[in-house]
């Protein structure tokens, strides 16, 4: 199989992944991985070549339009899916151990949760922070 089309497969996993988690990160792999594949079909047997422009264009991207995926993040009317948690009850599948993390389910996802007060398996809770993976619950009567 030619070196070009495992480059044009790979991107095209990272595009669609991309769809999915709208990141912008996996775009600018895939987009990396494009002219990986552009360089194999000019080049093939460079691979050595192939492998650092992908890199160099993924890195180039990511670094370059940091600021503006920034800017788009702060831009008014821009809500980010995830602050939507905040405020929504959510149930304990695993209760809070020691070091007060336990997992929820928030309706249809399950996330790592941390309280100040011990949690219960089935017990109600309502999302009052999150973080990056963790969001921070009470109890959901306790307020």
């Amino acid at each position: 199989m030619m070196g070009w089309i495992i480059w044009l497969v790979i991107a095209a996993v990272l595009l669609v992944a991309e769809v999915f988690t709208l990141t912008f990160y996996l775009l600018w792999l895939g987009i990396g991985t494009l002219v990986g594949g552009l360089v194999a079909l000019v080049l093939p047997d460079a691979y050595l070549v192939q492998v650092v422009l992908a890199g160099v264009t993924a890195l180039a991207l990511t670094v370059f339009t940091k600021p503006l995926t920034k800017k788009l993040r702060s831009s008014r009317g821009f809500r980010d899916a995830i602050d939507d948690l905040i405020g929504k009850q959510g149930v304990v599948m695993e209760g809070t151990g020691e070091n007060g993390l336990g997992i929820v389910r928030i309706g249809n996802e399950t996330w790592s949760a941390r309280s100040d007060a011990p949690l219960i398996p089935g017990e109600q809770v309502i999302i009052v922070h999150r973080g990056s993976t963790v969001v921070e619950v009470q109890k959901w009567g306790g307020m």
